[in-house]
């Protein structure tokens, strides 16, 4: 089950409209400021200041993000297609950016509530809401220690969020997140070596309080890649004019890497994949080699292109794909 990676049309006309009404080449001024602060470790709260610097970050990072992001609940949705949540809970939400996406994967939600911290953001995300955000309840707060929302969400998402929650917060965010899912928690992160330890951490965490981890690990049990080795995916996105002229980028796409996980309750009853492929298939002479996280730990498998059966359908499949019990040759 594959969603596009594009950002609504809604979104992007909406975008679009508020891109007409601004200098370009000020906006561009104000990504290259942004993209700089973040790079520096600053917070949203340190770069984001007004509306105009929340829609310079909307056109340079949320392609990205969204791409990212319906990628990771898309995979969700392909593991459990009878996961059908009615209620979700966006923790720093930001733009609005994962709900939009998981409104994509399962239109049939009911709720929506978007939790952040900065005001920039939230105001844009009012604006950017468009028909199929219309009634979301938007709200102010801190995603580490969040207001009283009611009873417990079927999804909740915390995409490109926890990265900025400082270390001795993090747990406390962790566990908020968890008391407020029913159902499925997904965590979405950049593809960093420092994001991936923090995500650890945060799975390692999940377990000890119950969770059964779901995607992309086909276990429960401690990671087993080793330093400097790290778990994490990538997508591609088509860039816009627009979005190429505030980047300073020619190249026509760009490769989004980041790293997920959805941790379930067991009632949910998700059940991970036999095992899932940590890299693009490496191609051989004589056929193709394959790094595969499984419940046995990590497998690096070699499919022959004499065995049809089995090449046939494994070439197909890409980074990050789920690989059945019985698609492999025996461990080379």
């Amino acid at each position: 089950m594959r969603f596009s990676t594009a950002p609504p049309p809604e979104l992007t006309a909406a975008l679009a409209r508020l891109l007409d009404e601004r200098s370009r080449r000020a906006l561009a001024e104000r990504t290259t400021r942004i993209s700089a602060l973040y790079r520096a470790g600053r917070t949203t709260a340190q770069a984001i200041l007004d509306e105009d610097d929340a829609l310079a970050y909307a056109l340079y990072r949320l392609p990205a993000t969204y791409a990212a992001t319906i990628h990771a609940l898309g995979r969700l949705a392909e593991r459990a297609p009878d996961f059908a949540p009615r209620r979700m809970l966006d923790l720093g939400a930001g733009l609005g950016t994962a709900s939009l996406a998981a409104r994509e994967v399962w239109p049939q939600m009911d709720e929506n509530v978007l939790l952040d911290r900065s005001a920039p953001f939230l105001a844009l995300a009012r604006r950017l809401a468009g028909e199929s955000l219309a009634e979301a309840r938007i709200i102010a707060g801190d995603l580490a220690a969040p207001p009283d929302l009611g009873p417990a969400f079927d999804l909740v998402v915390a995409s490109y969020a926890l990265t900025e929650i400082a270390e001795e917060k993090l747990d406390a965010a962790v566990d908020a997140a968890w008391s407020r899912c029913a159902g499925a928690l997904a965590l979405v992160e950049p593809g960093t070596p420092r994001d991936h330890a923090r995500l650890m951490r945060m799975r390692a965490r999940l377990v000890a309080a119950g969770a059964h981890v779901s995607l992309p690990c086909p276990h429960s049990a401690p990671c087993p890649l080793e330093a400097p080795d790290w778990c994490h995916f990538s997508v591609r996105l088509a860039r816009s004019r627009d979005h190429k002229l505030l980047k300073g980028a020619d190249a026509p796409f760009e490769d989004e890497k980041f790293a997920y996980l959805v941790a379930t309750r067991a009632e949910a009853s998700i059940e991970p994949a036999p095992a899932r492929m940590l890299a693009r298939p490496e191609v051989l002479k004589h056929g193709l080699r394959i790094k595969l996280c499984a419940a046995a730990g990590i497998e690096e498998v070699t499919v022959l292109k004499r065995d049809k059966q089995k090449f046939g359908p494994i070439k197909k499949k890409d980074w990050g794909d789920e690989v059945a019990a019985g698609e492999t040759s025996a461990r080379e």
